[in-house]
Formats: C-alpha cells, structure tokens, sequence
C-alpha cells in the first residue's frame, strides 16, 4: 500500500458540509473502448463512500482520473467545489492508498510517514507523524523497520503517511487485497474508525461486497462504466433496482413471472409463477405490469418439509428437491431444485446445533411476502452472478 504526495487541501477544498467530490459527464475512453461512460456523481464531505463493481467495470479508471493519474475524455471532475479537471496529480488536495504498500524498506517506520511532508517543507513534521502514527495505533513502533511489520501493520503505516497530509479526500483502491480474511475483516472496522474520527471523505474502490457494505456510509455500484444503482448498504441489499445489483451484492432467488393483477387497497402485485400465484407489494417493483423478475434472499426463505404448513402472509414455491447442504458454522446454506423453476438458495441459522434437513428431502419454499421485490423481467435472472470462467 502506497500514497501519493499531495498539497495541503485549500479552504475551499475542506469546506465542511458540501460535496467534497463532484464527477459530470465524466466518460474515459480507451480506444474504442469505453471504460467509463457518462459517469455523473455527488460525495458529500465527511462521507465513507464505495465504488463497488467486477473487475473491468470501471471503478479503478474513475479512481484514477480523480486522483489525476489519468484524464478523462470528456467531462468534469471537481474537488470542494473547484474545477481540478486539468489539474497535474501532485497539485490536487488528494492522496491515494493502493493495495501494495510500497513502504520504503531503508526508512524507519516515522520516516516513511514524514517522507511526505518533508518533501512538501510543511511545519511540526514530527508532532503530525507522532498523531498520524497514535491514529493508526503504532506510535510504539515508529523506530522498527517495515520488514519487521505484519501486513496489517505496513498497511497503517501506509494509511498513516497518506493521512498526515491533511487530504481533502482520500482514495483507496482495494486496499485490503493483499491481507487474510481475518485480518481483512480487523481492518475494515479500523479503517472506518478511523474514517469517522478524522472526519475525511474516503473514496473506496472495492469489488468486495462485504468491505462495501460494512465501511460505506454510501455504495455505487458500478457495471460497464456506469452507476446500476447507489444508495446506503441496507437499501441496496434490501430493495436492489436490477438483476446485476440483486446478484452482485450477496446473492438472489430469482424467477420469472408475469403480473396478473392489482390488489390496490393492499398495494399488492399478483403474479404468475409457473401456475403458482405469488404476491409482491408494488411498492417494491420495478416494473408493475407484464414480464417482471420475482425475487427473495435465500435468508428471508425457509424450508417447508413434512406438514409443515405456510404462513397466511407468506409466498410459497415448490415442492422441491434439496440437493445439497453446506453447513457454515453460523448457517446452512442449502440449495433446492424446485422442476422448471431452477435452483434456489436457502440460509437457515443454527439455532439447533446443525443441519437438520438432508439432501434428498422434498421441500416447499416459504418467504413473507414483505420480503419480495420485483424486478424488470426483460433483465437475465443470472446478470451480475460470478462467471467461473472470467475467474479463472
């Protein structure tokens, strides 16, 4: 992980309140190629804010025509309210954290973090490395080494040399890449701690929908160049606009149906599933008439076996095969094979020690009908789903 030097932000820049990042127009074409494509966004000053998407779609050039590093064919780009468009990287209030560390290895830890403001001949160098390095929790090792760090410690230390500059915005791009799951997860709740007492706006660019949803005050998600959809973690999770968004950002039960009817004084949809009559509030649908996309989350489902019998406000699918079982500590997962409908997720908490439902068993497939949402069914219902082929 590495910054790039940057000036002092200017009062304009820090200005509290106000959008501390504004992109209009802002398209990046490489060739023929478009990787950003009339990207229009506002990130308000103060804000934890995520770029989310697959590789390729677009997040990294957007990050990097912010930071300066690339220009954009056509468009503005902002910072407190100031064209920076054709301003040079070193001359903008910005500083960028990216996934290798890039520390100097013949520098002392403190060095490393006043590396920067020595070049830019600022005042009290060694009182800001000193509250730089006690922000990230490693004042007591400002005379080792970077060899002699962890990962995660190298990573602060980066975090810490970008911070002392007194950024107007910073960005990062996939800065826990390189770390463990476990300590990936650590640093997710230090780096917005952090965010919140320093009280800078983070731009965060990340294909990782956990990293996302657990620092962002704000998520974009991002596919072939554009926003598909921005809004907080919980109202993306909860009530995605698209197919790609309801795959990408955790996982979807998705089924294609037709709307048969309105149920206006109970602002319900009715629609047909194969014959089975489903129901989802209108509120919670894109589309409210003819092909739509019917959709749950495999944890809002649970599994129907025996004479177990539905809710009366709940949807009901199947009867069905269940075909595999993980169990996942916390969960099960399990997938159901419901003929001519195709496979559903199922997450089911442990409360009782275990799986409890064998592969083999037929099940029926319930979920209150609050929980559905209704999607444009001209969309493909795997849109957004991992292609094992592009991970390879």
């Amino acid at each position: 992980m590495t910054s790039a030097a940057a000036t002092s932000p200017s009062p304009t820049a820090a200005r509290p309140g106000g959008a501390a990042l504004e992109l209009e127009g802002v398209t990046k074409a490489f060739g023929q190629f478009v990787a950003v494509d009339d990207l229009a966004l506002t990130i308000p000053s103060g804000s934890f804010f995520a770029l989310l998407g697959p590789s390729g779609c677009g997040k990294t050039t957007t990050l990097r025509m912010v930071a300066g590093l690339e220009q954009p064919t056509a468009g503005t780009i902002r910072l407190g309210g100031q064209d920076v468009t054709g301003t040079r990287a070193h001359q903008r209030p910005v500083n960028t954290v990216f996934q290798s560390y890039a520390l100097f290895p013949h520098l002392t830890v403190g060095q490393n973090v006043a590396f920067g403001l020595k070049r830019s001949g600022a005042r009290d160098v060694a009182r800001r490395v000193a509250d730089g390095l006690d922000l990230v929790e490693l004042g007591h090792l400002a005379d080792r080494k970077p060899a002699q760090l962890s990962g995660g410690q190298q990573q602060r230390v980066a975090l810490a040399r970008a911070l002392v500059n007194r950024p107007a915005l910073l960005l990062l791009d996939e800065p826990l890449g390189a770390l463990d799951l476990k300590l990936r997860r650590q640093m997710q709740l230090e780096l917005k701690r952090i965010q919140t007492e320093v009280g800078l706006t983070f731009v965060h660019v990340t294909h990782d929908q956990e990293e996302a949803m657990t620092m962002a005050d704000t998520v974009a998600v991002m596919n072939h160049g554009r926003i598909e959809q921005l809004g907080s973690p919980a109202e993306l999770y909860e009530l995605p606009q698209t197919a790609f968004v309801a795959n990408f950002l955790g996982q979807s039960n998705l089924v294609p149906g037709t709307v048969t009817d309105r149920l206006l004084k109970r602002g319900l949809l009715g629609v047909d599933v194969r014959g089975t009559r489903v129901l989802v509030p209108a509120a919670r649908a894109v589309r409210q008439t003819g092909a739509v996309l019917v959709g749950a989350r495999p944890e809002k489902m649970r599994l129907l076996v025996g004479d177990q019998a539905p809710g009366h406000d709940e949807n009901v699918l199947g009867p069905g095969i269940v075909t595999d079982v993980s169990f996942l500590g916390v969960s099960t997962q399990y997938q159901v094979e419901v003929p001519g409908l195709g496979t559903f997720g199922v997450f089911a908490q442990n409360l009782l020690g275990g799986a409890t439902v064998p592969v083999g068993t037929s099940v029926g497939l319930a979920w209150a009908v609050d929980f559905t949402f209704g999607l444009d069914g001209a969309q493909a219902r795997d849109d957004g789903t991992v292609d094992l082929d592009d991970e390879l």
